[in-house]
């Protein structure tokens, strides 16, 4: 009976092993595939095409100004195919979304 119950108790730590692993695996891949998206964005070979108007809605639904925010970022994403994650900052995440300017030389992008 004890020996039965530690084979199963063994099994179930190995699957949550498995699972773990897994899932570690998943977000790598995924992580690795932003990095690619941001560096094929930068250097203009074949960019992903993304939903700009949805990453644009996640990212000025804080804004004050909803018209002028999705203006400025639908533009910004269809020259860079990204968008930085959340609502406010996180530049780094999408460098040509962060290195466009207007003419005041302020940042374009929201």
């Amino acid at each position: 009976m004890k020996l039965a119950l530690v084979f199963v108790i063994a099994i179930f730590l190995l699957q949550a092993v498995v699972q773990a692993s897994a899932l570690s695996n998943a977000e790598n891949s995924l992580a690795s595939r932003d990095v690619e998206s941001n560096a094929i964005a930068i250097h203009g070979k074949h960019p992903k095409k993304i939903n700009c108007k949805f990453a644009c809605a996640r990212r000025c639904r804080k804004s004050s100004r909803k018209n002028v925010c999705h203006r400025a970022c639908k533009t910004c994403c269809n020259r860079c195919h990204c968008v930085p994650p959340g609502t406010y900052g996180h530049h780094s995440a999408c460098p040509c979304y962060a290195s466009l300017k207007t003419h005041g030389n302020k940042l374009k992008c929201p």
